[in-house]
């Protein structure tokens, strides 16, 4: 479900596997492999150790290739990382929390910016309707 604003715009999704986090978190750290479960993604790669302030790059099906920042890496539970867009940020946020023995996937992205209410209907409907089978491919490919 997308949520915006005239500056902002969110949407997010989750899932839930057997996974135990420590596995979630090797594919989400193994950059080069996103689009092994990430089907929007066709080539990413990561500068360097998956530290807060290590720069990557990743190209979006039938998009731009893109830049991005990791602005949070909490092993094994969380990473979130940032793309520039022309005056506006696109932030990406993956959670994971345990709930009744099964592991919580959740992936939100967050748009900000004077031009948010452009790039939201640019993007923003691709990324609302591909991200709950982003989480889904993560989860089974987690689970082997």
């Amino acid at each position: 479900m997308a949520v915006s604003k005239w500056s902002e715009w969110s949407t997010r999704a989750s899932a839930k596997t057997r996974a135990r986090p420590e596995q979630v978190w090797k594919l989400w750290t193994d950059v080069q492999a996103w689009s092994q479960w990430d089907h929007e993604v066709e080539v990413s790669s990561l500068e360097g150790a998956f530290v807060v302030g290590a720069q990557g790059v990743l190209k979006p099906r039938g998009g731009p290739m893109t830049r991005f920042t990791l602005t949070r890496v909490e092993p094994p539970v969380a990473f979130s990382n940032r793309s520039s867009l022309p005056l506006a940020t696109l932030d990406f946020v993956h959670t994971l929390r345990t709930e009744d023995g099964e592991t919580v996937i959740e992936h939100q992205v967050t748009m900000r910016g004077p031009l948010t209410f452009l790039f939201s209907r640019l993007l923003g409907k691709n990324i609302a309707r591909g991200l709950p089978t982003v989480v889904k491919n993560l989860a089974r490919t987690a689970e082997g």
